[in-house]
C-alpha cells in the first residue's frame, strides 16, 4: 500500500493525488455517503436524509455514522438489524414518519453510547418489550397513538424518556377508558398497574370458557339420560301391546326388559 502511494505521488499531479487518496480512505473506512442523502463531518459523520421520500432506512449507511437524520419521510417499519452496523451512532432522528412497527432487535448492534432517539410524531401504538433494553439513550415518544396496557408499561420501565416531551406521551386508547387522553407517566406514577388489568381480564376469560365447557357437558349428560329414558319407555309400551301367550314364550327377553326397567328407574 505504501509503495503504491509513493508511485502515485511521483506520477500524479498533487490535487488529483489528494482527491484519489481521500476516495481510497473513504472506501477503507466506510465513509461512502448514500446518493439520496447528504453527508458532512461535524464532530463525527452526519448523514442527512431528511425529507427524501424514503420508505425504509437506507441499507448502505456509512459504518462511521455518528448522527443519522431520517425525519419527515414515509418509513413505516424499523426492521431488525436495520442499524446493526452503526457502532458509532450517537443520535437517531426518525420523527415525523409513518412508523407503526418497531421489530424486536431493531437496535441490536448499536453502540451503548447512543444518546438520543427521536420516534415522535409517528403511528406507534406499542413497542416490543425489549426494544430499548440494551440502550441508555434518551427517547422521545410524543405524538404517537399509544395504547396503554401491560406491555407498554414494561417498555417504559426500561428507558429514559426525554424530560421536555414526557408529558406529551399520552394514552390514545387504554384497557380502561378513564385513562384515555392522560399522560402515561402521570397515570403510572399515580399507582395504576396496567398489568393487573391484563391478568384480571385473562382470569375472567378463563372463567367464562370453563363455565361454557361445564354447561355443554351438563347439557349433553341431561340429553343422554332423557334419550335413554325415552327409549326405555317406548320399549315398555311396545311390550304391553304384545299378547300374554307370546310374552310367556320369551322368558329371557322379559328378564332383560325387567333389568332394563330397573336400570332406567335408577337413572
Amino acid at each position: 500500500m505504501w509503495s503504491l502511494c509513493l508511485l502515485m505521488e511521483s506520477t500524479t499531479p498533487p490535487v488529483l493525488l489528494m482527491m484519489m487518496m481521500m476516495m481510497m480512505a473513504s472506501a477503507v473506512l466506510g465513509h461512502t455517503c448514500p446518493r439520496i442523502c447528504h453527508c458532512s463531518d461535524r464532530d463525527g459523520l452526519v448523514v442527512q436524509c431528511t425529507s427524501r421520500d424514503l420508505d425504509r432506512v437506507p441499507p448502505d449507511l456509512p459504518r462511521n455514522t455518528a448522527v443519522l437524520l431520517l425525519s419527515s419521510n414515509h418509513i413505516r417499519r424499523l426492521q431488525k438489524g436495520a442499524l446493526a452496523d452503526l457502532a458509532l451512532l450517537r443520535e437517531l432522528d426518525l420523527s415525523h414518519n409513518a412508523l407503526d412497527s418497531v421489530e424486536a432487535g431493531a437496535f441490536q448492534g448499536v453502540s451503548e453510547d447512543l444518546q438520543t432517539v427521536d420516534l415522535s410524531h409517528n403511528q406507534l401504538s406499542g413497542l416490543p418489550r425489549d426494544t430499548f433494553s440494551t440502550l441508555r439513550a434518551q427517547v422521545r415518544l410524543s405524538g404517537n397513538p399509544w395504547h396503554c396496557e401491560c406491555s407498554l408499561q414494561e417498555v417504559l420501565r426500561e428507558l429514559r424518556l426525554d424530560p421536555e416531551t414526557v408529558n406529551r406521551v399520552t394514552c390514545f386508547s387504554s384497557v380502561r377508558d378513564q385513562y384515555v387522553g392522560q399522560p402515561v407517566i402521570q397515570v403510572l406514577d399515580s399507582g395504576v398497574n396496567f398489568c393487573n388489568f391484563h391478568h384480571k381480564t385473562m382470569d375472567l376469560a378463563m372463567f367464562v370458557a370453563m363455565f361454557c365447557w361445564f354447561s355443554m357437558v351438563t347439557a349433553y349428560i341431561v340429553h343422554y339420560v332423557r334419550h335413554n329414558q325415552e327409549d326405555a319407555r317406548r320399549h315398555r309400551d311396545y311390550l304391553k301391546t304384545l299378547p300374554t301367550d307370546y310374552l310367556q314364550t320369551l322368558p329371557s327377553t322379559l328378564h332383560l326388559t325387567k333389568d332394563s326397567d330397573t336400570a332406567s328407574s335408577v337413572c
